[in-house]
């Protein structure tokens, strides 16, 4: 956002302790660069996890975590995917994300398979993290949110950052994450909270209670863009963090309602749109595919097609997604022109461009995925209260969770570029943390 770095330095700010609920945290031989510089503490129920230091000071005297090792017990009272880590670990690279956006150590050369390459930190990177996981593959357990409440505030954490919450408006006493953030600010936390991502119906925002810090997610000035290239040489510009390089090469271009899959019960209509199983891998090997929609798995893949050219109005405005083969969203009116060129050319080739960062010169606005208010239950409070970067942010990811939207992709990095107000909200929970390590005695209200 163009602000300069921080002027307290490592002592102060790293008296400051930041409590992440969330999906867990990747360590030991999943360990990113970012994470061997820092001490964190894992909290999974009572147990914790400490890892040791480079560099930093120690623990803040405040710090009443206790670190039993890395032989704890573990409950059984979550229902565990095959992908779940029964521990502290992060399987799904959310939590991870989270905590490095706002607290990760500085560490050169970070990028997306080879995009947005450069220098990544957090907002306030001597700061500590404690890692309370909530979140497993099926979802964020009340009972475990209250329970982490419980400990963060116990162990003595200054801020706490959530980036989760319901898609349905409970009243404060029925909502953990209000209930949990009451009690952390009559102890003096702030809670950060996420608005959620359900886009611009009115009364749509999450972590509504007065007492927390809501928190949108808008644009910043870089967003990815993906070309197509058809063979009349028409260039087309869509949203896509596409990292693939076809290598300039033109493949045959097929519509999805060309080739229908009719031993599965489909036509053309559903073909058009490609959903899973509905396309002849036949007509479909080594060609790119438009779709009329977001295809979010690896349907084009299993088909045998090169790449995918989706369309539509909403996911080609403003962010963008990464995919498991080569891909960009382009607009429907543009869907059009690319569908005109396969009617009147005998045989219709494109490529599809590595992506590249442009520069977004309206942001920064409020993204069109982000929650809206008013406040469902009390609408005199105004929410969301601020908006923060949420937009396509690089930050560190668990090497074991998928890269790309498809939970399928077996591709593994330690870096990743995802979007939604999940991101926004560690930014403000930075902010929040950096007040707090220059006023220690400010209240949750003054932060």
């Amino acid at each position: 956002m163009g602000f300069s770095k921080g002027k307290l330095g490592a002592p102060l700010e790293g008296n400051v302790v930041i409590g992440f609920l969330d999906t867990g945290l990747c360590f030991e031989i999943y360990l990113p660069r970012w994470l061997k510089l820092k001490t964190m503490y894992f909290t999974y129920k009572l147990s914790c996890l400490c890892i040791d230091d480079e560099g930093m000071s120690a623990p803040p005297a405040k710090w009443k975590g206790i670190c039993i090792g890395a032989n704890f017990t573990c409950n059984n009272e979550n229902f565990f995917d095959i992908t779940d880590f029964p521990s502290p670990r992060d399987s799904e690279g959310h939590g991870t994300h989270t905590s490095s956006t706002a607290a990760g150590r500085e560490v050169q050369g970070a990028s997306y398979f080879g995009l947005a390459e450069g220098a990544a930190r957090g907002g306030v990177p001597n700061a500590r993290i404690a890692m309370y996981k909530v979140c497993w593959s099926y979802g964020c357990s009340s009972a475990d949110i209250l329970a982490a409440y419980d400990d963060a505030i116990a162990d003595g954490v200054d801020i706490i950052s959530v980036s989760l919450g319901s898609d349905f408006p409970f009243p404060y006493m029925e909502d953990p994450i209000a209930i949990g953030s009451f009690h952390a600010m009559k102890n003096g936390i702030l809670t950060s909270n996420s608005a959620g991502n359900s886009g611009t119906c009115p009364y749509s925002v999450s972590n509504y209670a007065p007492w927390t810090l809501t928190v949108a997610a808008s644009t910043m000035d870089r967003k990815f863009v993906a070309q197509v290239v058809l063979g009349n040489g028409l260039v087309l510009s869509g949203l896509s963090i596409n990292n693939f390089d076809l290598n300039g090469t033109t493949y045959p271009l097929i519509w999805g309602g060309d080739a229908v899959n009719f031993s599965a019960g489909a036509n053309t209509e559903i073909a058009g749109f490609c959903f899973p199983g509905v396309l002849n891998s036949y007509k479909v090997e080594r060609k790119i595919v438009l779709c009329y929609t977001m295809v979010t798995r690896s349907d084009i893949l299993l088909a045998n097609g090169v790449g995918v050219i989706m369309s539509d109005s909403f996911y080609s405005v403003d962010f963008a997604f990464s995919f498991p083969v080569p891909a960009t969203v382009i607009s429907n009116e543009d869907r059009v022109k690319v569908l005109n060129y396969i009617r009147t050319t005998e045989n219709p080739t494109a490529t599809i461009l590595v992506a590249q960062g442009w520069k977004d010169v309206v942001a920064a606005s409020v993204v069109s995925f982000s929650s809206r208010g008013p406040n469902p239950i009390t609408p005199d409070i105004l929410k969301p209260d601020i908006t923060a970067p949420g937009v396509d942010i690089l930050a560190a990811w668990s090497p074991v969770a998928p890269p790309s939207i498809d939970y399928k992709d077996t591709r593994s990095l330690n870096f990743n570029i995802i979007s939604g107000t999940s991101m926004s909200c560690p930014h403000t929970s930075a902010a929040a943390a950096y007040v707090k390590a220059g006023h220690p005695n400010w209240s949750p209200a003054a932060i």
